[in-house]
């Protein structure tokens, strides 16, 4: 039987999901649940497939999306990483009446790269998808290393993220694909320019996989919505500088309430 892991946390009034990235899970949080818990009721979220999360099929996007919004609370901020930014963006696309804000992070309404966009090549995430059958671990420790590359606390980091997929249930092979396959072919770059909900984007400096170059451009697209780089952050930077990181998210929560 499918079962969806969803854990509340926090003494805030305001809810905040919170949406892991590929591979990961909702334990990636803990870093800053201490540093946000007593201004947000704080739900933390396996995707369907992911962690503790298990019984369910591959998903794309749109499946992943309904899902979530079936168990979640209602006017809540959704945030999410990477991946999680494209199912958080979904939502807050099909139900923009009844969610308060949305923040991505290190997340791109487009991953792959295109002429004139920067992003992954879809031949890395096909090499990936091919690669997890052969050797399920070390694909998934390469996709974790590259999130984190170029910060000073990168290995660090690295292990971090590692220990946070191998402390709970790993997603089948098919589940895992199913994510690269939404990152290779998910495209929401349109759809977002009259998405009517607050909107704030947060991106890493030195990250490889959402490059910062792609950020001038979103931020024509949506002149309405704030972005900010963090200077030192990679892939992950809610993990590299959790400090710094929550106080954009607290200072987003404060221009709601205004």
């Amino acid at each position: 039987m499918a079962t969806l892991y969803w854990q509340t946390v926090g003494e805030g009034k305001q809810d905040l999901v919170l949406l892991h990235g590929w591979g990961l899970n909702g334990h990636v949080w803990q870093t800053i649940i201490p540093r946000i818990a007593s201004h947000f009721r704080v739900h933390l979220v396996d995707l369907p497939g992911y962690g503790r999360s298990q019984g369910f099929s591959p998903m794309n996007i749109q499946s992943m999306a309904n899902i979530l919004w079936e168990h979640g609370p209602k006017n809540a901020i959704w945030l999410g990483w990477s991946l999680g930014g494209l199912v958080a963006s979904r939502i807050a696309l099909d139900h923009p009446d009844e969610v308060q804000g949305l923040i991505t992070v290190a997340s791109s309404p487009c991953f792959k790269a295109e002429e004139h966009w920067a992003g992954i090549r879809p031949e890395v995430l096909l090499g990936f998808e091919q690669q997890l059958s052969a050797d399920f671990h070390r694909t998934v420790e390469r996709f974790l290393a590259l999130q984190t590359l170029g910060t000073e606390s990168a290995r660090n980091d690295a292990r971090t993220l590692k220990s946070v997929v191998l402390e709970q249930p790993i997603p089948a092979v098919e589940t895992l694909n199913a994510g690269l396959e939404s990152l290779r072919t998910e495209d929401l770059r349109e759809e977002l320019k009259s998405l009517p909900v607050p909107f704030l984007r947060i991106y890493g400096y030195l990250d490889g996989l959402v490059p910062r170059k792609v950020v001038p451009i979103l931020d024509k697209l949506y002149p309405d919505s704030p972005s900010v780089i963090m200077r030192n952050s990679a892939h992950a930077p809610f993990i590299s500088h959790p400090d710094e990181f929550c106080e954009y998210l607290l200072d987003f929560q404060s221009r709601l309430a205004e």
